[in-house]
């Protein structure tokens, strides 16, 4: 899985990227066809917000989550994926 990570109206050093990457390998463990991912890390006065599209075999999930805390709004969105990722998953074989 390929992940790009970028920011807005904040520099995205080492220990996010590092804290990001971590918290998206466990996606791995729910499908295991995902190409890629690209994460938006952005703070606007007081609010901590991240967002991220994940491209699996057959669609394209999106996410968002925010909070006051950066570290929170990526917990909150990798926990999101997950539940997202799980769903597609059951209905791909569904309807096999």
């Amino acid at each position: 899985m390929q992940i790009t990570i970028s920011g807005h109206h904040l520099e995205v050093t080492e220990s996010l990227k590092d804290y990001v990457n971590n918290k998206l390998e466990r996606l791995n463990n729910h499908h295991d066809r995902i190409t890629n991912t690209h994460v938006i890390l952005s703070v606007d006065k007081l609010e901590q917000k991240a967002e991220a599209t994940v491209h699996v075999s057959g669609k394209d999930l999106f996410a968002d989550a925010t909070s006051e805390d950066l570290y929170a709004a990526i917990d909150l969105l990798t926990d999101k994926l997950d539940r997202q990722l799980i769903k597609h998953k059951e209905k791909m074989r569904s309807h096999r």
